[in-house]
């Protein structure tokens, strides 16, 4: 157990200073420069920096101190930052945001639902001239491949279920609760605690780390957001905000498309293994009973499932 805590601590503090700590220094120098500098004159700052230039080892080991302590909270910061925009992406439980952000966040599902509904019939009206060509004797259709997979791209660029949420990261979520309930009647939230619990590690490993990848995404969001500080001292930094943001943005959208795919295969695969450690009756892939019946006993409705499933015991142990 020592052993453990102590690996553990030593991977905390790496993590601490690789993605907090040393970004806080380069921060911290950053809006320091930036207060001295005018355009591209680097005149002045050389100046102040060989004016602040340490004249023993007292002095120079203050201003380590006071580097890393700002610097750890500019770390801490960035990553407040970055929990407040994981909200905003992912949109968990938005329709509990403050009423002029809901307000705003209630016209942009609707945009982006009009957007999806557009882009659908679109995809689906090309679709039915392309497969009606394919009967012998019909005229060709003019619609390619091509045609089918940029109309198809146009709708998974707003969503690949009816948009529900906000944002696009938020819709890609909600899309595998989506599927999962129109499919098998599985209610993913609630059963996705138990079902994690009894995952491989070798499964585990996966999700958490493309769990952390959205983690550290959002947190260069951050880190672009106290960037702003920089930008207003020196405005060339303005170029840096944004790149930092556009950056953090595409690795979250491929963070969010990776987490997704692993939540639902993992689901897939080891349902109707849960489902066996829950007692329930069930051979071969997960189906409409299998997941209403795993529905109802993981809510704490167990009582329901011989009047809605018609299973009238569980499975007997072996």
């Amino acid at each position: 157990m020592t052993s453990l805590l102590a690996e553990v601590g030593k991977r905390f503090a790496e993590r601490w200073m690789t993605l907090l700590v040393l970004p806080g220094v380069l921060y911290v120098c950053a809006v320091a420069a930036a207060h001295h500098l005018e355009g591209f004159a680097f005149a002045p700052l050389a100046a102040r920096v060989e004016a602040l230039a340490p004249r023993d080892n007292a002095s120079a080991l203050l201003y380590l101190l006071v580097l890393g302590v700002v610097a750890a909270a500019a770390g801490i910061a960035a990553s407040a930052a970055g929990s407040l925009i994981e909200r905003l992406w992912l949109a968990e439980n938005w329709l509990s945001w403050p009423r002029p952000l809901l307000r705003l966040a209630l016209s942009r599902v609707a945009a982006r639902q009009r957007r999806w509904d557009t882009a659908h019939r679109a995809e689906a009206a090309l679709r039915e001239r392309y497969l009606r060509a394919q009967i012998p004797g019909s005229p060709p259709s003019g619609v390619t491949d091509l045609d089918l997979e940029l109309a198809l791209n146009r709708v998974l660029a707003t969503a690949q279920e009816p948009p529900a949420r906000p944002t696009w990261m938020g819709d890609r979520l909600q899309a595998i609760v989506v599927r999962y309930r129109n499919e098998c009647q599985l209610d993913l939230p609630s059963v996705w605690p138990h079902l994690w619990l009894m995952l491989p590690d070798q499964a585990r490993t996966e999700v958490v780390e493309a769990r952390e990848r959205i983690t550290r995404a959002t947190t260069l969001a951050g880190w672009a957001v106290l960037y702003v500080a920089v930008a207003v001292l020196w405005w060339p930094a303005s170029a840096l905000v944004l790149g930092l943001f556009v950056t953090a943005r595409q690795r979250g959208r491929r963070a969010v498309e990776t987490y997704a795919v692993l939540v639902e295969a993992a689901t897939r695969l080891h349902a109707p293994e849960l489902a066996r450690c829950l007692g329930l009756n069930h051979d071969g892939p997960l189906d409409a009973r299998l997941g209403q019946a795993m529905t109802l006993l993981v809510q704490g409705q167990g009582g329901l499932i011989p009047l809605t499933v018609g299973w009238p015991h569980r499975r007997q142990p072996d």
